[in-house]
């Protein structure tokens, strides 16, 4: 971990001493490099978080296993309806060339899942507000 905290550190000094660019026209590739990296860094995280979890909880309650596997297939199926209900028209009021049909659909896909993780966020803070109230009446 150490190192990665390093190769971070060393990418910024150099972004800093090359200069970073003002204007996207002006771009000397310094912005790239460490949008990768933090990138990688977001990869490796999530795939450590993912992989220790899992084998932890293996280790700890095998069964577990089972409910992951049928949550991950709940979210997968949620997401699968999501992409189908998704319109993917076309981005009103965008003057340059439009994105391609799937890029439409996708970004159609992500903002509808948001729209529904918001949405359900919202009535679980109000249900379980309700449920407090009634427990402590």
């Amino acid at each position: 971990m150490l190192a990665l905290i390093l190769i971070g550190v060393a990418i910024l000094v150099w972004g800093f001493m090359k200069g970073y660019p003002g204007t996207p026209a002006a771009d000397n590739g310094t912005v790239d490099p460490l949008l990768y990296w933090a990138y990688a860094l977001v990869g490796i995280a999530i795939f450590c978080i993912v992989v220790f979890g899992v084998a932890i909880a293996a280790v700890n309650n095998p069964k577990s296993l089972v409910k992951l596997g049928i949550g991950l297939v709940a979210v997968a199926a949620i997401c699968f309806v999501v992409y189908l209900v998704s319109p993917g028209a076309p981005a009103v009021g965008l003057l340059t060339e439009q994105p391609s049909a799937s890029t439409l659909k996708l970004t159609d896909t992500i903002l509808n899942l948001t729209y529904l993780a918001g949405g359900l966020a919202i009535l679980a803070i109000i249900v379980g507000e309700i449920l407090s109230a009634v427990r402590n009446k």
